[in-house]
């Protein structure tokens, strides 16, 4: 006689996302793994005294969402701090920080930065950074930083730039006639990133936040890029109490090599909810900060803040080409994955370069996050390394006519840029993420299905494989999760509308249930 199901999903429109037109009625789950899949009929038939079900109401339900590029402890910043992605203008982001700056002077927290996550000038009718006249407004007594949405720039106010000094290199400072504006990219983001690190107990609080705000969203795991973070050890910590309500794979920063391999860990050691996945390196900047390396000039090269601070123009290394190559070849004997943020075309084609030169890419499912500009021959170079491409389909955002690509690359680039269409015709495998910016999977997806470009459209089924069982073949978890089917983990969202039905307006479906391990950790029904 077969066992009852601990959870039964009735009445719903299953999509298990194993092939493009299968569909069912119901799931049965018992001990976190799904055991049926079928009509209501053949579910009813394990249904016990003890079984919870759930009638979903005709509600679509899929494999839950693996964000396969985040930063949750950023994330999380940006729930405790002042959220800055909304703001339509300097004045109204500055307006937020002097919000934060005033709960700092009331005494509600013993934090003595006042930060903010998260602008977007490209969005802004005035279209430029905060800089040190702006932030000082906030405040003259506290230091203030303003992190721009990509993490590669970061606005600061006197009394910081005072009191990082020498810390910041100066040629990641830009400068006015010799004076610092206030704005800051690159390296120079490492000094403010170290003074302003949360300790344990804070991270904590961080993660927990950032955790309940994905399950909301219908995530239910993360590949998580962390440097010089508590984060591991919090991670692990909630797995050992029971409360991590997501899976985590922890891509380490390439300053954790060394340590890595002394401690023998390896890509795929772990438990069932915390991995250690791949090891990460930059290669270059962001196109926002204009410091992604590309082999033509951007569009609006020249003067950066009154001084040009980028190669003729065409971007910037943030680790030269020489540098990146032997750490490729460290990590891969070393038994890991590498995972490469590589954003221009001529960033992009490095890192393929230095795929190639390892001996078996595709077996080790070496990586490139955001690949953003893959030109002249490199998405043939992809699929024959069988390399995931590891993308942001929310950066389309930026890719409309008089956008953030428009601006910086020109039409042409801009049409080119993130073409998941060709890179999905070529057999490149895509795994989707958000970078948090922002987190937000229907978003994602939305965007891809209805983006500009013939180049950069995707059906919405493919557009949700991406984000499903796309992102754990990037993790290596295409066995235990990424689609509905017997024997894989009972990871399910369910949502309120068909993506299919309603394809035009995709970021506007809420997300009802996020099941995680057969355990139900968020519900709106």
């Amino acid at each position: 006689m077969t066992d009852a199901a601990d959870l039964v999903l009735t009445n719903a429109e299953v999509h298990p996302l194993t092939d493009p037109d299968e569909t069912a009625e119901a799931v049965a789950v018992r001990d976190g793994e799904i055991v049926r899949v079928g009509s209501t009929y053949e579910i009813d038939f394990l249904t016990g005294v003890d079984t919870r079900t759930l009638d979903l109401d005709g509600r679509v339900l899929l494999p839950g969402f693996v964000d396969a590029h985040t930063h949750m402890e950023a994330l999380g910043k940006r729930l405790v701090h002042a959220d800055l992605a909304d703001a339509t203008s300097p004045d109204e982001a500055v307006s937020l920080l002097a919000e934060r700056a005033d709960e700092l002077d009331d005494g509600e927290t013993d934090r003595e930065w006042v930060l903010g996550f998260g602008y977007d000038e490209s969005a802004w009718d005035e279209s430029r950074y905060l800089d040190r006249t702006d932030l000082d407004r906030v405040s003259t007594d506290h230091p203030v930083v303003a992190f721009r949405e990509d993490m590669h720039t970061a606005s600061v106010n006197g009394v910081a730039l005072d009191r990082l000094g020498d810390r910041l290199p100066r040629e990641d400072v830009r400068t006015e006639n010799g004076d610092p504006t206030g704005v800051l990219v690159e390296d120079a983001l490492g000094p403010v990133r170290e003074a302003t690190a949360p300790g344990r107990a804070a991270t904590r609080d961080l993660l927990v936040a950032a955790q309940e705000h994905a399950n909301e969203l219908g995530v239910t795991g993360v590949h998580d890029m962390v440097r010089g973070s508590h984060a591991p050890r919090v991670y692990r910590d909630l797995d050992s109490a029971g409360e991590l309500t997501l899976r985590v794979r922890i891509n380490y920063w390439s300053d954790h090599l060394d340590a890595a391999i002394e401690t023998g860990l390896t890509t795929n050691h772990g438990s069932e909810f915390v991995r250690t996945g791949a090891i990460k390196t930059f290669t270059d900047g962001s196109i926002g900060a204009r410091t992604a390396k590309l082999t033509e000039p951007y569009a609006d090269a020249g003067t950066v803040d009154g001084e040009n601070r980028n190669d003729e123009g065409t971007g910037q290394w943030v680790v030269p080409p020489a540098e990146l190559h032997e750490l490729v070849e460290r990590a891969d004997d070393a038994g890991f994955q590498v995972t490469a943020h590589a954003i221009g075309d001529r960033a992009v084609e490095e890192v393929l370069a230095a795929y190639a030169a390892t001996d078996d890419p595709g077996g080790a499912r070496h990586r490139i996050e955001h690949a953003e500009l893959p030109f002249d021959g490199a998405i043939d170079r992809f699929a024959a390394l069988d390399a995931v491409a590891s993308v942001q389909p929310n950066f389309l955002k930026w890719a409309d006519e008089g956008g953030l690509y428009d601006t910086k690359l020109g039409d042409n680039r801009r049409k080119r840029s993130n073409p998941f269409r060709e890179l999905r015709d070529a057999g490149v495998r895509l795994a989707f993420g958000s970078d948090c910016m922002p987190l937000d999977p229907l978003l994602g997806v939305h965007h891809a299905v209805n983006a500009p470009a013939d180049a950069q459209r995707l059906p919405v089924t493919d557009a949700l494989r991406a984000y499903t069982c796309g992102a754990a073949y990037a993790g290596f978890d295409e066995d235990r999760l990424g689609t509905i089917e017997s024997g894989k983990r009972a990871d399910l969202v369910a949502l309120d509308r068909s993506p299919w039905d309603h394809s035009d307006d995709i970021a506007a479906i809420d997300v009802a249930t996020t099941i995680v391990d057969g355990e139900i950790v968020h519900d709106t029904r």
